[in-house]
């Protein structure tokens, strides 16, 4: 699998699939390097996306592979990926989310992710916060 920052070009291939964001917010997000593309032989396969919470701690809040990438490692490369760029650029946390219902907090728990709280919207299911130190600053 191949890992690259998404790209202009990559815009019309993602609101396809990406649907919980404008094309203006995912043009920005793109533009701040805050999208990344997963690829297997040049061919799309999956991605992630992330903003900061509270301006300063990155925020996972798309990760997803195509029906026939998933459970192969794929999404855990990723997530790996995404942890050392961030932690080469000096942060020393990250988070994301996950409806209580989903299988997807398994998966974050065994890369070492931490339930920190959470909340319900009305009619939804409870959404866990999750974090992990990925630094720690030894001063």
């Amino acid at each position: 699998m191949e890992i690259r920052f998404a790209s202009v070009s990559d815009i019309d291939n993602l609101c396809k699939y990406d649907r919980h964001i404008s094309k203006q917010e995912l043009e920005a997000s793109i533009s701040m390097k805050r999208v990344y593309i997963a690829e297997e032989g040049g061919v799309f396969i999956g991605w992630l996306r992330y903003n900061l919470f509270w301006d300063n701690t990155p925020f996972m809040n798309m990760l997803f592979f195509l029906e026939n990438y998933r459970g192969k490692g794929n999404g855990k490369a990723m997530v790996e990926h995404w942890e050392r760029e961030l932690k080469s650029l000096g942060f020393g946390t990250v988070m994301t989310s996950t409806a209580s219902d989903e299988y997807a907090q398994h998966f974050y728990n065994r890369l070492g992710y931490a339930a920190v709280g959470g909340f319900t919207q009305e009619g939804e299911p409870y959404e866990l916060i999750l974090s992990k130190r990925i630094y720690t600053n030894p001063f």
